[in-house]
């Protein structure tokens, strides 16, 4: 039985509304062309949410063409007409908010009150501080021989290839559309295969802003097939994506085939360093929220804590005290949780997998350290959160990226030795230090390999400051006007004033 391009869901807060199953091609849902679906499971349940079509490489091709011919007339407009519309999309998004972050929760497993409308009200923020920037992309003139007039225009790649992943599909779109669409590129983008439902819901926004067909298209599918299609397409002028470092490598090989700009944000194993002098308080609040938040699916977790060797027993006693009681487990819709279930069984099952090899390694398990079988929570794909303690620099829970509620725990005794096992890992995303000392959090700050680090607190985002990380982290930045500037390439003009040889 064909499934229909659209059908009504209630959701378990009473909320309706029409959900889409096609593919986003200008314009228009349609069915994929080989009818292929694929289905989304809700986090808490483990029952099904909705199917959707799955694109493949022949709807790769057809979204291909469609943008192609769309950057023609998009490229020409003004920054003023381009600015209005991400503009007018961020009103319409706004006054359909609460639904949107309503749908967000039920399609990812993120707490309603405590995440999801989070994220809606920064995607709102993120396309009204582009559309600010779309007329203000402007090159320079280089007058270095007055004979010689030179100067530069940046312009937009073209067709951009755009890959998000599941642990913020509406926020995560958000960064790469609002940019690429300010700079006057057009945008193919790819949802993941386990959060496709709220990213279409946000494609009738697109069309109910005005956009001109083929400006946006998104496509649901699977990474193996749709990914792999998008980002290996000779008509594809740019890549962007976010997610595992593994996938990234794969991405950048793609990319290849045609030299097609890349840039990728990637896996991270963000430290959190307590100095002896940190106000203990603090740091103890900060890094519960560094690893639990999100359920600790966040690129740029801080998933390792490395305390000063005089606080360490103190810390972690506090630490878990902390998170035994505010960050309480529940459904996305129940407004006092703050930790909900995992995104899918797979995810679920790697988490669990890792917290064995962290027992099996010696770590201690101050607290957690097993799936949640209280009540409903039995039913979804719940893990308490959970902190491991005493680990050493060459455990696997210290070294790779587990994506879950669960942090690493050890213990220093110098300055230069904690930025050592900060450096340790192949990656360089995210580092957090407290302190008291000024002067030793800046030192300490320069010498950490990590693109972004934070003084005395964890993760900390803001669209108006670059993301990104270095090493296996990935390439280039997001956000502010260095995630506007990925999205241009400047191309320089001579003119001949003497107008002779």
């Amino acid at each position: 039985m064909s499934l229909p391009l659209e059908y009504e869901v209630t959701l378990p807060n009473g909320k309706k509304f029409t959900q889409q199953s096609g593919l986003f091609i200008n314009n228009e849902f349609v069915k994929s062309k080989s009818g292929k679906t694929l289905e989304s499971i809700n986090p808490s349940t483990g029952v099904v949410n909705g199917e959707v079509y799955a694109a493949e490489d022949a709807d790769v091709d057809v979204a291909v063409d469609a943008a192609r011919a769309a950057f023609k007339s998009w490229k020409k407009l003004t920054g003023v007409e381009r600015g209005n519309y991400l503009f007018k999309f961020a009103e319409i998004l706004a006054e359909e908010q609460e639904l949107v972050s309503a749908i967000e929760a039920w399609d990812s497993g993120k707490t309603l009150a405590q995440n999801a409308v989070y994220d809606i009200e920064e995607t709102v923020a993120v396309f009204k501080y582009y559309a600010g920037w779309a007329d203000k992309i402007q090159g320079r003139v280089i007058q270095n021989n007055p004979k010689t007039l030179a100067y530069t225009v940046h312009e937009p790649y073209g067709v951009c290839g755009q890959i998000i992943p599941w642990n913020y599909p509406i926020l995560m779109a958000a960064w790469k559309l609002a940019p690429a669409l300010a700079a006057g590129n057009v945008v193919i983008l790819k949802s993941s295969e386990i959060t496709p439902l709220s990213i279409l819901y946000l494609a009738t926004l697109f069309k109910k802003a005005g956009f001109p067909p083929g400006t946006v298209n998104i496509l649901s599918g699977f990474g193996a097939t749709c990914g792999k299609a998008l980002a290996g397409h000779h008509g594809v002028d740019k890549v962007a994506f976010t997610g595992s470092t593994a996938t990234g490598k794969v991405i950048q090989q793609l990319a290849s085939s045609n030299l097609k700009a890349v840039t990728l944000e990637c896996g991270g194993k963000s430290p959190l360093i307590v100095r002896a002098d940190a106000d203990l308080d603090q740091a103890v609040k900060w890094a519960a929220v560094g690893i639990m938040s999100n359920q600790g699916q966040v690129c740029t977790s801080t998933s390792r804590i490395y305390i000063h060797e005089s606080i360490y027993e103190e810390f972690l006693t506090l630490f878990s005290a902390h998170v035994k009681e505010v960050y309480t487990q529940g459904g996305m819709f129940n407004d006092e949780a703050i930790v909900g279930p995992q995104v899918s069984q797979m995810q679920h099952d790697k988490i669990l997998s890792y917290i064995d090899i962290g027992k099996k390694e010696g770590a201690r398990v101050v607290t957690g350290g097993e799936k949640n079988e209280e009540g409903e929570l039995a039913k979804g794909y719940f893990i308490k959160p959970t902190i491991f303690a005493d680990v050493t620099p060459k455990m696997r829970i210290v070294n790779e990226e587990i994506f879950g509620p669960v942090v690493a725990c050890g213990k220093f005794s110098t300055d230069e030795e904690v930025v050592e096992y900060a450096n340790q890992t192949e990656y360089g995303l995210g580092a957090s230090i407290f302190t008291r000392d000024i002067a030793v959090a800046h030192s300490m700050a320069a010498d950490v390999e990590a693109g972004m680090v934070w003084i005395n607190s964890s993760n900390d985002s803001d669209h108006h400051v670059p993301f990104g990380g270095v090493k296996m982290s990935g390439i280039g930045r997001e956000l502010g006007e260095y995630g506007l500037s990925t999205y241009t390439q400047a191309k320089a003009v001579f003119v001949n004033l003497a107008n002779k040889l």
